[in-house]
């Protein structure tokens, strides 16, 4: 009897998803008699019942392709069992179209978001494996996530090419990189990219302290500089704020990004020529690298050997460069920090570089 296998990708896209969904379904059907159904764009195809068959064919060369052929919507967890004025209840329309098109288990693909909604169906009692993906690297329980490496190339390649303009121009260069809640990929690209101050959100800056750093640089004849900014970064002061007080001080301030906020702190503090750059989705996008590649069909393939072995309410996790099984609710809900004595903090500070910090 043939296995039904619902997969699906959820939240933003990441390279490497289309090796992920390759791995898991070559080692699929050579572990096991299976057919796969898709969930297609996220969650939203579970819910409103937007299921396809997928046939051996759909598969075929996407291991260099970027997105997902499945589609990916962002859902978020917190109006998951929210019931609207129709009286329309996400959860059981979930619940109910698993059972409708009769699947053995539901193989969920995605970041953060995506592992606390398929914490809640293995809770519906459903049988659900997670596959981490992240290009922030933020998913606790796991070393890397595929996606991140890809990312961190990208972002490099941004500072490189940064980095002739700024020494042509005299300029102070910032680029702000993805990163709402955690440093992971400003950090890695940050230093490999040659990044004189790296500002990232576990570590408030300092406007002094950012001045201070630029001044010692131009004291030392460096007429430049490069600057990697973290989008969810705060200073000090906002630091000390609750969430109502932060967005208010935000939106006074009137500034869109962070870092054009930092820009025209650094021009009126030092009169250096400022600007900013904001890569933005660029950092999501392309085909996977080499190493992600690796590791998606890692990741991919261990997701069908936990599906041989009936090992569900689980996620994959990379610990000492090997795939284990995680429960979900020891992953759902939980982000994984830069530590302040991270080795690379350590390394950053070593080489002189600046976290703006008093």
């Amino acid at each position: 009897m043939k296995k039904r296998i619902g997969i699906l990708t959820s939240g933003g896209d990441c390279p490497g998803l289309n090796a992920t969904i390759r791995g898991l379904v070559k080692a699929s059907y050579l572990l096991m008699d299976c057919v796969f159904i898709a969930s297609l764009n996220g969650f939203e195809g579970l819910i409103n019942g937007k299921m396809k068959k997928m046939m051996s064919a759909h598969f075929s060369g996407i291991l260099m392709k970027g997105g997902t052929i499945l589609g990916t919507h962002r859902t978020p967890h917190k109006n998951m069992r929210k019931i609207g004025p129709d009286g329309f209840d996400k959860v059981q329309a979930m619940v109910d179209n698993y059972h409708k098109y009769d699947l053995d288990c539901l193989v969920c693909i995605g970041g953060n978001g995506t592992h606390k909604n398929a914490n809640m169906l293995k809770e519906e009692g459903l049988n659900i494996i997670g596959l981490p993906k992240t290009i922030d690297n933020d998913i606790w329980g796991t070393d890397i996530t595929f996606g991140f490496q890809t990312a961190v190339n990208t972002a490099t390649d941004v500072i490189d090419r940064i980095h002739t303009t700024a020494d042509s121009h005299d300029r102070v260069m910032l680029v702000e990189l993805m990163g709402n809640k955690t440093g992971w990929l400003t950090l890695n690209s940050g230093i490999s990219g040659g990044a004189d101050i790296i500002l990232i959100p576990e570590i408030p800056f300092d406007d002094d302290a950012i001045i201070h750093a630029l001044h010692k640089r131009h004291e030392a004849g460096k007429d430049f500089s490069i600057v990697a900014v973290a989008e969810g970064v705060k200073s000090k002061i906002e630091s000390k704020m609750n969430k109502k007080e932060f967005l208010k001080y935000r939106a006074e301030l009137g500034y869109r990004y962070i870092s054009e906020r930092i820009a025209d702190m650094i021009t009126q503090k030092t009169g250096y020529e400022t600007r900013v750059v904001i890569p933005g989705h660029i950092l999501r996008g392309g085909s996977p690298s080499a190493y992600d590649r690796t590791l998606a069909t890692r990741v991919g393939a261990f997701g069908a050997k936990m599906i041989l072995e009936e090992k569900f309410g689980y996620t994959v996790s990379l610990i000492n460069d090997r795939c284990v099984p995680t429960p979900l609710e020891e992953v759902s809900g939980l982000l994984k920090y830069v530590p302040k004595d991270h080795h690379l903090i350590e390394t950053a500070r070593l080489i002189g570089i600046s976290f703006g910090e008093s």
